[in-house]
């Protein structure tokens, strides 16, 4: 937590979902941290310790997403994780969220009320 507010995470390679993330979340009385890189994601995640993480799936490499997940794992990494994704049904045939850590995926474009309704039951 950062001032009262749940630290929110946000990595992904597109701008404008960092940005509309941001709107949503800081609205909504969250604090908001982002990157663009899964590199950069981890960094930034060591220096504000976040609540919870959004990762998008695909970024500067198709596996990007799944690689800084499988970093978080080895770090120990106690905060809720949810991938981003606008690769459908078939992601879950290809990814075993399980394995990787993740509390789930949201979908792009990503539902509002389901992002909220979420962060409130998650975040308690």
């Amino acid at each position: 937590m950062k001032d009262g507010k749940y630290v929110i995470l946000c990595i992904d390679d597109d701008k404008d979902v960092l940005d509309s993330l941001g709107v949503i979340l800081e609205n909504n009385g969250y604090a908001i941290a982002t990157a663009m890189t899964a590199e950069e994601g981890l960094k930034v995640f060591k220096s504000v310790d976040p609540d919870l993480v959004i990762v998008d799936l695909m970024m500067e490499s198709v596996d990007a997403g799944k690689a800084f997940v499988k970093e978080l794992k080895l770090i120990e990494n106690k905060a809720p994780v949810y991938m981003l994704s606008s690769v459908g049904d078939s992601l879950a045939s290809n990814v075993d969220f399980a394995e990787l850590g993740l509390t789930g995926v949201f979908q792009k474009p990503i539902n509002i009320n389901t992002l909220l309704n979420t962060l409130k039951l998650k975040l308690k």
